[in-house]
């Protein structure tokens, strides 16, 4: 990877900070340039716009995730019903919490018709799907890496609209 491989890196790691703590709705120019340890001017230097910068945060995050998912995954696939609480003690704790707040935030701007949130939205919970189908022990993986992820989705909505009782009820 060469110096400018590292800066850009290591100024998307700052960009992923920024959204997970202040979310899309924070994401102008100079608030992420500032966040990233840089100025507007330079963002664009490495990002043609903000629409690009945005993608490949959001895709970097999501990278950034992925990684601790697979860390902490169990050791061998196991069934759904067994995946599933363990998967979700992850996703609902308050580690993860920023990150499920941040694919919310996706969401919600995907549904407002977002093409960037659209595009990154769909390979995020593809990405998603083909983890969970590999994490799991089953005949039909891809069924139940679906079944998985709606539930762990409606799980984390439950949450976020103060329905956490509930959602702790799917586990």
């Amino acid at each position: 990877m060469s110096t400018s491989d590292d800066r850009k890196a290591a100024m998307l790691d700052r960009v992923v900070d920024y959204l997970l703590d202040e979310g899309l709705s924070a994401a102008s120019l100079r608030p992420l340039a500032k966040a990233a340890g840089t100025s507007d001017r330079m963002l664009l230097y490495y990002f043609k716009d903000k629409a690009e910068l945005i993608e490949a945060a959001l895709e970097h995050g999501a990278a950034r995730l992925t990684e601790v998912l697979t860390e902490r995954a169990a050791p061998e696939p196991l069934p759904l019903d067994e995946l599933r609480p363990h998967l979700a003690d992850v996703v609902m704790g308050e580690e993860f919490w920023p990150f499920m707040r941040l694919w919310l935030d996706i969401a919600n701007q995907a549904a407002r018709g977002d093409p960037v949130c659209a595009r990154v939205g769909e390979r995020i919970g593809r990405g998603f799907h083909a983890w969970g189908a590999a994490q799991l022990k089953s005949d039909q993986p891809e069924i139940d890496a679906a079944r998985l992820l709606v539930q762990l989705e409606g799980m984390v909505l439950l949450k976020s609209l103060g329905l956490g009782d509930v959602a702790e009820k799917a586990r």
